[in-house]
């Protein structure tokens, strides 16, 4: 066990390597930053020598071994806009973006599970079809059309719930469902399609032949042994959602990351966007490998080496 988180630990230092790279090397193609630092009628005296000043004069190599080192000591610089610490920024603002994303994730295991393992057990009924259905609707329809069509009716026509900002559990609802509804969809199909393979299996005929009752061979038995892809795909799906907020925080005015990213973008608040980007990445990689781990509980028969 030791040696195998040792070597994931290695392998996510390598991964957060290539991710930071990528992201410094994306923005440093995006055009000059003295331009945008500096008033407009900055003189083009005063653009060199902010450029020398600051070092963006450099080579990238260097420019990305002076950035390196300041994110492993958790500085990525000041913001432009706001003129604050930019890893401060994105810390603040962490709490409602894993609110919302684990909101988004609950949901869709409450309603996902259940779908996918009545679907499995009444194969090729009506609540088969339905589900399936359902689950391609789910998977068809883009968040930012279904955060749209959410706040028209239960905001706009029937003013049943807040459009925008972050309070109690209302203001939760819309935004939770938009970001989950995608997940629910694939968490049912991965449920389904596990599940109907497990209860075809020997192991599963002979308990009820031995008068095992359906309900204790279902969610005793067979779940447990279709759970290692469900884990597999949630773990994924949290870092996907937890990237995917951008676009649901922007419709629904979300204060958290993903709102904070885009509007860095807009304004070429590169420390902003780097430090959101190399925040949610680590995430990421560090939910994959509790993942990872999980699976020797959830099957004794999977050593970690």
């Amino acid at each position: 066990m030791r040696v195998y988180l040792l070597r994931r630990l290695l392998q996510s230092v390598l991964v957060l390597l290539g991710v930071s790279f990528v992201v410094f090397g994306i923005l440093f193609l995006t055009g000059d930053p003295a331009l945008v630092l500096l008033p407009p009628d900055a003189s083009a005296e005063d653009v060199a020598k902010f450029r020398q000043t600051m070092g963006f004069n450099d080579p990238f190599l260097v420019q990305y071994g002076r950035f390196l080192f300041g994110a492993l000591r958790g500085d990525f610089g000041q913001s432009v806009r706001h003129g604050e610490p930019a890893f401060d920024l994105v810390m603040e603002r962490m709490p409602a973006t894993f609110e919302l994303s684990g909101a988004a994730l609950a949901l869709a295991l409450c309603l996902a599970i259940p779908a996918g393992i009545v679907s499995a057990v009444r194969r090729n009924t009506v609540l088969d079809y339905v589900s399936t259905v359902v689950a391609l609707l789910g998977q068809s329809m883009p968040t930012f059309w279904l955060g749209i069509m959410l706040i028209l009716l239960f905001s706009v026509q029937l003013n049943l719930l807040p459009s925008s900002g972050r309070g109690d559990w209302q203001n939760l609802l819309l935004p939770a469902i938009t970001l989950g509804l995608f997940t629910t969809a694939r968490i049912t199909r991965l449920t389904r399609s596990g599940m109907l393979e497990v209860l075809s299996q020997d192991y599963i005929r002979t308990a009820r032949a031995k008068g095992v009752a359906n309900p204790p061979v279902v969610w005793k038995h067979a779940l447990k042994n279709a759970a290692i892809p469900i884990v597999t795909i949630v773990g994924i799906e949290l870092g996907t959602l937890l990237g995917g907020s951008v676009i649901t925080e922007t419709i629904f005015a979300w204060p958290g990351v993903g709102r904070l990213s885009v509007q860095a973008i807009y304004n070429r608040d590169y420390p902003v966007v780097q430090a959101a980007v190399f925040t949610l990445s680590a995430t990421f990689v560090l939910v994959n490998l509790v993942v990872d781990v999980l699976y020797t509980y959830l099957d004794p028969r999977i050593r970690l080496r």
